[in-house]
Order: structure tokens, then sequence, then C-alpha cells
């Protein structure tokens, strides 16, 4: 006898139909569904959400190292290493218009380090908002100069968040912000009043 498509059906366990609650007691699961006798689950909408201990301070609060930290203020430095710069071919000082040019950066609109991985053959001359200690020393070995450029990006402005900061330092101990202390922006002034007489 042929097979048809009306004779195809699915292996034995492999499709179950749904519980089916709260249709009487003869069903085995009528009355409270399943669900036991009062209480926060046995409630439509009840339940507590993912992570929550009862109150006591969860464990993603506890433990914070596990949570992460991303510094907003951050400047976004673009990074370009020696042996990158080794195989540019161009005449004159490698800049960050260059390296923007060349697809090494994303944009003339971040600040520019370089970073000393990789090897140098050839004198080159860069210019650069920034250099680590081993790069100086490659560009230098073989003959190259480097120029550190004035930084005149939007980061170098950004607000300080840390009390590690000298101004900060200095308007913890003008006690802003406390009871009899100075406001931050009466503080502010100060400072400025201070550094233009010191200047």
């Amino acid at each position: 006898m042929p097979l048809t498509i009306d004779d195809l059906r699915p292996n034995k366990g492999a499709n179950t139909s749904k519980r089916r609650l709260g249709r009487g007691h003869g069903s085995g699961r009528g009355k409270t569904a399943g669900r036991g006798t009062k209480g926060q689950n046995s409630r439509s909408g009840g339940g507590v959400r993912p992570g929550f201990e009862g109150g006591q301070l969860p464990i993603q609060q506890r433990m914070p190292y596990k949570r992460g930290f991303t510094n907003v203020w951050s400047t976004p430095w673009e990074t370009v290493n020696v042996g990158r710069l080794a195989e540019l071919e161009v005449d004159g000082p490698i800049t960050p218009q260059v390296l923007a040019e060349r697809g090494l950066i994303r944009s003339v609109r971040f600040p520019v380090k370089i970073l000393g991985n990789g090897e140098l053959g050839t004198p080159i001359t860069v210019h650069a908002h920034g250099f680590s200690k081993s790069a100086k020393e490659l560009i230098e070995q073989a003959g190259g100069t480097v120029e550190t450029l004035e930084r005149t990006d939007q980061w170098t402005s950004a607000r300080p968040r840390t009390r590690r900061l000298p101004i900060n330092r200095e308007m913890k101990a003008m006690r802003v912000g406390k009871v009899g202390g100075p406001s931050r922006r009466e503080a502010l002034a100060q400072i400025g009043e201070r550094e233009g007489e010191e200047a």
C-alpha cells in the first residue's frame, strides 16, 4: 500500500498537548490549578523579578566588580602601533590627517597616541597627541623624530568625576555642599579668582 502525506505522524513523545488548568476537579488540575494554596505565586501576575533575593542586597550589588564599570568621561584615544607606521609610504611627516586618510584611525576628531608594538627600520617624522615611552625610543633609534601636538579635542574639557583630581580635592577641602559651606558655583568662582591672582 503506498505511503501518502496524510499517513505522516510525528514520533511518539515528540509533541505533547498543553496542560489544561482550572477545568474542574475531575481533571486533576482544577480548583487551585496546580498553584497550591494562597501565597504570592498563586496569584495572577505573582512572582518576583529575576535576581530578586527576598529584599536582601542581591549578588550584583554585593559584588560590584562582577557588574563592571564604564567611565563615560574617558578620552576615546585612537591608537596606532609603530609597526603600522613603518608600512606607510608617505612623503613628509605622518600626521593624524594622514592616518585618517589611510584608514588607520576613525577620524581626526579623536586624539592619536602612538604605541611601541612592531619594528621600525626607516627614519620617519611623526606628529601625534601622545607617544608611549617604547614608541618614542623606537622612532628615535631609527633616526626619526617625534612631535607632540597640543590637544584641542572636546575631551580636554570633560568635567572631573573623581576626587583624585586637584580641583575636586580643593572643593572637598572647602566643604562644598556641606552645612555652612559654599555652593559648587561659589567654590569654582573662588578657585578661579585665586588662580587669576596667582597668574
